[in-house]
């Protein structure tokens, strides 16, 4: 290929990169993807000779610098070859795929896409994605789960950061090697004896990416494929989701007014490996888990040798008294293990959780969460430790505890007021949502969902957080997101939304 001809098809496909980006990358970028696309679809053939940098500079009217750090970026990669003397070359073949040239027998391949037949998920990637609990709706008023960001002080934030970014500890840089950042681990588990009456030491805090990291290393580590998992019946998705994942057979309990509420059959019968709850607010549905319930399931798992995981997911959110001491606090036999998240108390994206571990379970989890998932964010987690210890985060829970009650009684009085009797209100007295039931049988709360969509509003059926049989019917409601003061118009069209819906 003559080096004008090459420049000219250069010119072509640096035009090309940025019309199909969109947004124009870099220089350097461009002109690196040009080249690589034109050596992948053979447009540059295998052993073609490039034109020097300063001769393609020159006709790409591109810096030198520009173009040498493209041909560097290609010739590590493999694309290109630089000979002493002689000057820079396509590779012959192409990195990890085989010969370049179509005369030496590659069969070109088609990529997937119409007319070809459809690629197939594995028997477990069908189960995991298969009615998903969180991708039909968008984040939009009452979306559950989702928090408003408005009282989160950014700037402090971004001070804390920045205090460690100049400090230059290179040890900052590294994997998390031992559970986590140590003063982190400190800090929490004394936020956690003192909040949550959790029996804890500092080492038996792991830092994770938060609970669904927290409950997979768990799942992996204490049980088998095929174990039996006890799980509330509603559960939260995302639990559901990692569990089977993880190989392990879901059976259902039922919840009650008192919580995860075993059958006699269940209790008598039951070998479960592992048992998923939330006492101290049930998800979805609201219910906190009796001293009696809580005494009943932690001598069964003593009894039984199966592990209980306590997911306290948003107990800093009580709207009256104290909150209710966690389920670990009562264990005597070292059973329980324990997780909360940041995401709900600071921003979802922070990716910072804990697991509390008994302590002889302390090295194998140690290993395990190093070895699976090569934990880092040590920057993070110790701009979170000046967070906690210098009083922000106790602050930020009692701003977000009021602007959250004041949603939360707003959202239930326009309930009550348009929906009187045909609706109950559970799980109203902490948290960051509401459970709607509905007194009327056979309600389809998801074509509700639905509608309640089309006219800009996220609510989750309850029905989707059943396995087998649906008992409920109902509609999970997120107040956190809404700004306080467009809670009015936004309940007031939800509730006439579902006033319409429901049978006279």
């Amino acid at each position: 290929m003559r080096p004008l001809a090459l420049s000219e098809l250069l010119l072509t496909e640096l035009q090309r990169v940025e019309g199909d980006a969109g947004l124009a990358p870099p220089l350097n970028r461009r002109l690196y993807l040009s080249l690589r696309g034109a050596i992948l679809a053979g447009r540059i053939t295998a052993g073609v000779q490039l034109p020097s940098t300063r001769d393609l500079a020159r006709d790409l009217n591109l810096s030198r610098n520009t173009v040498m750090s493209a041909i560097n970026q290609l010739t590590a990669e493999g694309y290109l070859t630089a000979r002493q003397g002689s000057g820079t070359f396509v590779s012959e073949t192409l990195p990890e795929l085989g010969p370049l040239s179509p005369a030496r027998g590659r069969k070109q391949t088609q990529p997937h896409g119409a007319g070809s037949s459809p690629r197939e998920l594995s028997q477990r990637g069908n189960l995991l994605t298969a009615q998903s609990g969180s991708v039909d709706f968008e984040v939009q008023p009452f979306a559950p789960g989702e928090i408003e960001f408005a009282e989160f002080p950014i700037q402090l934030w971004q001070k804390l950061q920045a205090k460690y970014w100049r400090s230059l500890d290179r040890d900052l840089l590294d994997y998390g090697q031992e559970g986590g950042y140590m003063p982190l681990r400190v800090a929490i588990a004394g936020y956690l004896s003192l909040s949550r009456s959790v029996r804890v030491t500092p080492e038996q805090v792991l830092i994770t990416s938060g609970t669904q990291q927290s409950l997979d290393l768990a799942a992996r580590l204490l049980t088998d494929h095929g174990d039996e998992a006890w799980v509330e019946n509603p559960c939260y998705w995302g639990a559901r989701r990692a569990l089977q994942a993880a190989g392990l057979k879901l059976k259902p309990i039922d919840v009650d007014l008192e919580g995860m509420a075993p059958s006699a059959t269940d209790w008598q019968q039951g070998r479960p490996r592992l048992i998923y709850v939330t006492p101290s607010h049930q998800y979805p549905l609201g219910h906190v888990m009796s001293l009696q319930r809580r005494r009943a399931l932690l001598q069964f798992a003593a009894q039984q040798r199966c592990w209980i995981f306590e997911d306290d997911y948003d107990s800093e959110f009580r709207f009256g008294g104290r909150p209710f001491a966690s389920l670990q606090g009562l264990d005597d036999h070292a059973q329980v293990l324990y997780s909360g998240t940041f995401s709900k108390v600071m921003y979802p994206g922070i990716r910072l959780g804990y697991l509390v571990v008994p302590t002889d379970l302390l090295p194998a989890f140690n290993t395990g969460l190093y070895d699976l998932y090569r934990p880092g964010q040590l920057m993070l987690q110790a701009a979170l430790t000046d967070f906690i210890t210098e009083g922000h985060l106790n602050t930020l829970i009692r701003r977000l505890r009021v602007a959250y009650q004041a949603r939360r009684d707003e959202l239930a009085r326009r309930i009550q007021r348009c929906l009187g009797e045909r609706v109950q209100i559970s799980g109203q007295e902490s948290g960051l949502h509401l459970c709607l039931l509905f007194n009327t049988p056979d309600v389809d709360d998801e074509a509700i969902a639905r509608a309640a969509d089309a006219q800009g509003m996220t609510v989750r059926p309850l029905s989707r957080y059943y396995l087998g049989e649906q008992k409920k019917r109902g509609l999970i409601l997120g107040y956190a997101y809404v700004p306080t003061e467009r809670v009015p118009p936004w309940a007031q069209k939800l509730c006439q939304l579902i006033r319409s819906q429901l049978p006279d």
